[in-house]
C-alpha cells in the first residue's frame, strides 16, 4: 500500500520585517499555522476591514516586474519570493498577515523567508496532500519562449536562460526540487535587472525600495555588486520565480518543467493552463469491461455492441465517463492513418470539422442507445445548431468528447456537445436526434 504524504503548516509563527521593493513601503509580515485545507492566504491587516487573498492565479491582478495578486481593488504586489519560500518548505497550509501593499523584498531572494520559516519548524497535518499531476505533456510558448511541462512522479525543474550580454550568455540548470535542493542551490539567488532599465523602471513608478542590497545589477562591462552567490546565480532566480508563480495551482506539482528564457508573464499562462485543467473533470482511472450494461468505461468493442458504426466511420475508441440520462465522456485518437486526411488536405492534414461533430454525435448516441430499452435501435440525427469550431485538429491529437443530455424523451433528445484537445476547446455544437428501430 502505497503511503501518501500528508498535509503540513507550521509549528509556530513566524515574522520579517523590511521594504517592499517596487513600492518602497515599509512592511511586516507573519506566518500562522493554519488548519488542514486552507492553503496558502494573504491576509492585508493594514486595512480597517481586513482582506483576505488566497494564493491562487485567479486572483493574479499584474505581472510587471513581478507577480501582483488581489480582490477587487484590494493588492499584494512581489508575491513569488515568498511563495517559492512556502513552497521550498514544503508547507501546504499557511496564513500570511501583510501590513502593507508589498511584503518585504529581504536581500532579493527566497531564502530570508525560508530561514524563519525553517527556525518556525513544520507540524505534520493528518490529511493527505493532494498533488496536481498530469495525465499527458503540456506546453505554452511566445516568440522564442517555451515552458513543457512533463507527466513525473516528481517535481523538477530544467531551465535555460540565453542573454545577448558578454558577462551573461546562456545558463543551464536542471534539479529536482525538494526541501534541501531548495535551500542549497536555489532559494539564496536574488532578482536582477541590468543598469541600462533602472532609470526606465523608476520613471515606471517601480523599484522604489531597490537598491544593490536586495538586487543584482549587470552593468556593460561588470557586475555592479560585489560578487555573485552562484556563477549561474541568474537562471537559478528564474527557477525560484518560476516556483513562486507555479504555487498559484493551490497545490503542489508532480511534474518535469522545461523552461526557455521565460518570465512571469509565461509562467502565470502556464499556471493558468494548468488551473483550468485541474478544474475539469478527471479522465484517469480507466477500467476496460466488455460489458454491454451501461457503466461508467466501455471499450471499443462494448461501444461497437451499442451503436452500428463501423471502420471507417466510427469515431470514438473509449468511453471513459457517463451518467445514465445525464453525460458521457469519450476519448477519439486521431492518427495520421485516418482516411480523410488523405484528402483533406495533402500536405496540410486537418480533420474534418462535421466528422468531430459526428464523433461528438457517437458519444450521445452510446448516452442514448446504451439504455436497455434502447439496444439494438439506430439514433439519426435531425437538426444541428451553435456549431463553432474553434481550434483544427491534427493528427496525434485525442479528442475529449462531452456529450451533455439538454432533454430526453422516449424516441428523441437534445444533446450539446464539446470537443476537447487537451484542456484547448477545439468544437462545440448542440443536435438532436430521434432513436428509431432498426
Amino acid at each position: 500500500m502505497e503511503l501518501k504524504a500528508l498535509q503540513t503548516t507550521l509549528a509556530k509563527p513566524a515574522s520579517f520585517e523590511g521594504i517592499g521593493l517596487h513600492t518602497g513601503n515599509k512592511s511586516k509580515i507573519v506566518f500562522k499555522p493554519a488548519p488542514i485545507n486552507t492553503g496558502i492566504k494573504f491576509v492585508r491587516v493594514d486595512l480597517k476591514d481586513p482582506v483576505e487573498i488566497p494564493a491562487l492565479v485567479t486572483n493574479v491582478k499584474d505581472i510587471s516586474r513581478g507577480t501582483t495578486i488581489g480582490i477587487g481593488d484590494v493588492k499584494i504586489h512581489t508575491v513569488e519570493h515568498i511563495l517559492a519560500a512556502i513552497t521550498g518548505m514544503g508547507l501546504d497550509n499557511v496564513i500570511i498577515e501583510v501590513d502593507s501593499n508589498e511584503p518585504p523584498v529581504a536581500d532579493g531572494s527566497a531564502l530570508p523567508f525560508f530561514n524563519v520559516l525553517k527556525e518556525a519548524g513544520i507540524n505534520i497535518q493528518g490529511e493527505p496532500r493532494e498533488y496536481f499531476e498530469l495525465t499527458e505533456p503540456v506546453h505554452i510558448c511566445h516568440n522564442d519562449m517555451y515552458i513543457v511541462v512533463i507527466p513525473d512522479n516528481e517535481f523538477k525543474i530544467s531551465f535555460t536562460v540565453s542573454y545577448n550580454h558578454p558577462l551573461l550568455g546562456s545558463q543551464y540548470e536542471s534539479f529536482v526540487i525538494n526541501k534541501e535542493v531548495f535551500e542549497r542551490e536555489i532559494a539564496s539567488s536574488r532578482t536582477f535587472c541590468f543598469e541600462n532599465e533602472v532609470e526606465t523602471l523608476k520613471a515606471q513608478g517601480l523599484i522604489k525600495g531597490g537598491s544593490l542590497n536586495n538586487a543584482v545589477v549587470i552593468g556593460q562591462n561588470k557586475i555592479l555588486n560585489d560578487k555573485l552567490r552562484y556563477p549561474d546565480e541568474f537562471v537559478r532566480h528564474k527557477m525560484l520565480d518560476l516556483i513562486g508563480d507555479l504555487t498559484l495551482l493551490g497545490k503542489p506539482l508532480k511534474a518535469h518543467i522545461i523552461g526557455i528564457k521565460t518570465g512571469h508573464a509565461l509562467n502565470i499562462k502556464l499556471s493558468q493552463k494548468l488551473y483550468n485543467m485541474q478544474q475539469r473533470p478527471k479522465r484517469t482511472g480507466m477500467k476496460v469491461t466488455r460489458n454491454v450494461v451501461v457503466g461508467k468505461q466501455l471499450d471499443v468493442v462494448a461501444i461497437q455492441q451499442i451503436i452500428p458504426h463501423r471502420y471507417p466511420f466510427l469515431l470514438v475508441d473509449r468511453i471513459i465517463d457517463m451518467e445514465e440520462d445525464k453525460r458521457a465522456v469519450g476519448i477519439k485518437n486521431v492518427s495520421v492513418n485516418e482516411p480523410f486526411f488523405a484528402g483533406h488536405f495533402p500536405g496540410h492534414p486537418i480533420m474534418p470539422g462535421v466528422l468531430i461533430v459526428e464523433a461528438m454525435a457517437q458519444v450521445a448516441g452510446v448516452l442514448m442507445l446504451g439504455k436497455e430499452e434502447n439496444l439494438g435501435k439506430i439514433a439519426y440525427f435531425m437538426s444541428i445548431d451553435k456549431v463553432k469550431l474553434r481550434k483544427p485538429v491534427l493528427p496525434g491529437d485525442q479528442l475529449i468528447l462531452e456529450v451533455e443530455m439538454l432533454k430526453i424523451k422516449s424516441r428523441t433528445g437534445m444533446v450539446a456537445g464539446k470537443a476537447y484537445v487537451g484542456d484547448q476547446l477545439v468544437t462545440e455544437a448542440e443536435f438532436k436526434f430521434a432513436v428509431i428501430d432498426a
